[in-house]
């Protein structure tokens, strides 16, 4: 369940999220430490296949899409947000031309695909996506396991702008990847 951990005097640190246990992740957002259980089955399920479903998009089939840097769970640090982990984030490779294995990533993603859950489905909507659209992220994806839905919204201004939806079984083409068609029943696990 996602919590305020507690509130601080003082703006939390990654002091902070290193003192938190093994089975919770927290994210740092405007000076606020946040706590969530890790993602259970369903969610992991949605982010693996749909990360798998966007490199084979690649031209080998194994690949990010031509031009992108796809990661999961990827820790960022901005001067905003100590430490952010979407579900998956990618970045053009014109923004962020390599991606160091032992510095944090420091630019904001072009791209976050945030997979709701019933405990995290109000922090990530009332906290998560009007930061990522403070921060300047393109495009956001929220897919609803429960719901079987994707919605694909676009930033415009401070605020995200619904432009499609797609559900259950149904094939999809999205921005920013559009040249690749996702099967939506790869995602989801068998009722």
């Amino acid at each position: 369940m996602v919590s305020l951990a507690r509130r601080l005097s003082r703006p939390a640190t990654r002091a902070d999220l290193e003192a938190l246990p093994a089975n919770e992740k927290g994210e740092i957002i405007d000076g606020e430490l946040y706590v969530q259980s890790r993602p259970m089955a369903g969610q992991s399920r949605v982010s693996t296949a749909l990360a798998l479903g966007l490199r084979r998009g690649g031209p080998d089939g194994d690949d990010d899409p031509p031009g992108w840097w796809i990661l999961a769970e990827p820790g960022i640090e901005l001067a905003e947000a100590p430490e952010i982990a979407p579900n998956l984030a990618a970045w053009r490779r014109e923004r962020m031309p390599v991606i160091a294995p032992d510095d944090p990533i420091t630019v904001v993603p072009d791209w976050i695909c945030e997979v709701l859950s019933p405990s995290n489905r109000a922090y990530d909507r009332r906290v998560k996506f009007p930061f990522y659209a403070r921060i300047g992220v393109e495009h956001l994806w929220v897919i609803d396991p429960p719901g079987r839905t994707v919605e694909i919204k676009q930033r415009f201004g401070t605020r995200w702008l619904d432009v499609a939806s797609f559900a259950e079984d149904e094939t999809m083409r999205a921005e920013p990847f559009p040249a690749i068609e996702l099967r939506l029943s790869k995602l989801w696990l068998p009722r």
